[in-house]
Formats: C-alpha cells, sequence, structure tokens
C-alpha cells in the first residue's frame, strides 16, 4: 500500500489557553521584531527559511516550522509553541494550495497582523496567479487578517496544479522580490540592504537557470519518470518530458494505492527504453514505487532522489545546483 514515509509530527492541538500572558512585544506596525530589533520571519518550511535569510541578511530572524526530513508538511499537526511562534511573527512566509495546510489555521488561530506571503501565488500556473507580474514588483501582501482561507480543510488540493512551485525558479525569482519588498516596508531603513540581497539571490538563480539551459541544449526532449510531482517543474525548465503516467505521481502524492492498470503501463514504459532517468522522492513511497525503482535499476536507468526540504548543511541554491548536477551527470551516463 502506498503511503507517505515522512512521520506525522502531531505535537498536540493548537491552544489558545495555552499561550495566555505568553505574547511578545509588538509593534506599533502590528509587527513584532527579537530582542535584537530584527524584524521575525517566520517560514512554514526551512525551504522558505533559507530564502527569507538570504533576502534579510542580518537584519532578521528566520524561524521555520518544518526543518526536517522526518516532518510532513502535508500531514504536520501545529502545537501551542507554533501558535506563539506565529502570534509573533512580523512576516510570513507559506507555500499554500494545501501543501502546509497547518499554516493555514496557525494564521487564523494565532490572531497574527503580520503581513503573509504565498508562494503559489507568484507561480504562472496558479489561478489568477495575482503575484505574479513580470517586469513589475510584486504587490503588497495580504495581511494576516484578510488572508483567503479557500482549501476546506486545509489538506485539499488545486486540481491539476503543482504545489511544489519552490522548484521553479521563476517563482522563487518573485518571491524574492516580495520578500524584500515586505521587509523593507516592516524596516526602512534597511530596504536597500533587502533589495541589494534580493539582487544577489536573483543572480545565483540566474546560474541554475543557465545549469538547466545547458541540460537543455543537449538534453531536450529526454523522458523522465518522476514517482511523485515534486520535481516537474525543475526538470520541465531543463526541457525534459515527464513521461509518467499522471494516476500514477498522482496516487503516490495522496497516500494511495497505485492502479493495478496505471502500475502495468509504468513498467511496460520502463521496459520500452525511452526513459532516461528516474527520479524518486526518498520521502513518500510504498510498494509500487519500490517495485518500478527495481525495475529501472534493472534496466540500467539512474535512479536520483528529489526531496522536499533541504538536506542538512544546504542553503536553498547549493540544494538547487546539487539537484541540477545530479539529473545532469544521470543524463550522461
Amino acid at each position: 500500500m502506498t503511503r507517505r514515509l515522512l512521520a506525522p509530527v502531531a505535537l498536540g492541538a493548537v491552544s489558545v489557553l495555552a499561550l495566555a500572558g505568553c505574547a511578545g512585544a509588538t509593534t506599533s506596525s502590528g509587527s513584532t521584531a527579537d530582542s535584537a530589533g530584527k524584524v521575525t520571519v517566520v517560514a512554514s518550511t526551512d525551504v522558505y527559511g533559507s530564502i527569507a535569510e538570504a533576502v534579510g541578511g542580518d537584519f532578521v530572524d528566520v524561524q521555520s516550522i518544518i526543518t526536517s526530513p522526518s516532518q510532513d508538511p502535508h500531514e504536520y499537526e501545529a502545537s501551542a509553541q507554533d501558535q506563539l511562534t506565529l502570534k509573533n511573527a512580523g512576516l510570513v512566509i507559506e507555500n499554500g494550495a494545501g501543501y502546509d495546510a497547518f499554516m493555514e489555521s496557525l494564521i487564523e488561530a494565532s490572531g497574527t497582523t503580520a503581513p503573509v506571503l504565498t508562494a503559489v501565488e507568484y507561480n504562472h500556473d496558479y489561478p489568477g496567479a495575482e503575484g505574479h507580474d513580470d517586469g513589475a514588483s510584486a504587490e503588497p501582501s495580504a495581511s494576516a487578517d484578510d488572508h483567503a482561507h479557500d482549501e476546506g480543510d486545509g489538506h485539499s488540493h488545486i486540481e491539476g496544479f503543482n504545489e511544489h512551485v519552490w522548484y521553479d525558479p521563476h517563482t522563487v525569482e518573485d518571491l524574492t522580490a516580495a520578500i524584500a519588498d515586505e521587509l523593507g516596508r516592516l524596516a526602512p531603513d534597511h530596504a536597500a540592504d533587502f533589495t541589494a540581497n534580493a539582487d544577489a539571490f536573483t543572480q545565483q538563480i540566474a546560474g541554475l537557470e543557465d545549469s538547466l539551459a545547458r541540460i537543455e541544449s543537449t538534453d531536450a526532449g529526454a523522458k523522465v519518470f518522476v514517482t511523485e510531482p515534486v520535481p516537474v517543474y525543475l526538470t520541465t525548465a531543463a526541457g525534459l518530458d515527464n513521461a509518467t503516467p499522471n494516476e500514477f505521481s498522482e496516487a503516490v502524492e495522496e497516500g494511495q494505492d497505485v492502479p493495478p492498470a496505471t502500475l502495468l503501463e509504468s513498467l511496460q514504459l520502463l521496459d520500452s527504453g525511452q526513459i532516461r532517468v528516474m527520479i524518486v522522492n526518498p520521502q513518500t513511497g510504498g510498494a509500487e514505487v519500490t517495485q518500478v525503482e527495481d525495475e529501472a535499476k534493472a534496466k540500467d536507468i539512474p535512479v536520483i532522489e528529489f526531496t522536499e526540504t533541504l538536506p542538512e548543511g544546504q542553503t536553498y541554491i547549493s540544494w538547487m545546483q546539487s539537484n541540477i548536477t545530479a539529473l545532469s551527470d544521470a543524463l550522461a551516463a
């Protein structure tokens, strides 16, 4: 049976009573700085935390809720401490589209008035794509008070939309600009620093795009098989063709059994000799994933791993570059 291998972190129900009398000092604008006067940025995962650190530099204190591969954003249950963290935030960064649904309940329960940046809104494919405007500065983000909670129980996904947008360089570029703009509003004395840091970070993203362009120049149209949609934005940017049956990757992502007919189709695809590389998310899996991975190895198809969260000791840029290098090496094998 297919299942997510990341263990849920049930830290207890969020409790307003547990936080009574624990709130930190708040500025007149409603945002909260730490004791050193830095803007407190709360990110749903360390992926966005790493981006915020690159932009904010010495003038932010970044706290990420999800910091370990053993914590699954899809299943994470927030704690009273998490609620306090959100309450004291100066800026909140989430992924959105149901990926980190725990943030929706935390934002509402904490009563934070911090602005909220939702990464999926900076992606071209997101319905409306209101935050994504090439050539223009990002629109001011909504405060938590009027932040939309339109995902039902928070665990639903938008049909046909891949929410793993941190693998899309263009989305990250626009989110980076939005972070710099918002930090500049919160700490205007350091606005120029945030802009300079964002520019430098964007140049590093351009380096990633150059690496992807080199793959496209030699391997455009090469077919890849992904056990889950996590890396598809990156493989698309490299000019590669995702040949995975949709029913396979969707079932794995949702923690469901892969239909037998789809499993057979996938195995036949691997046997056909068309697939150049298989990409596995080691944080999810099941019997069907193991079966197709074993089949790929038996057919001498390179198998590489792309994760959802930062490996230990990596920054966002170094992590993405290592993924791109692994992909390039696998295609050249």
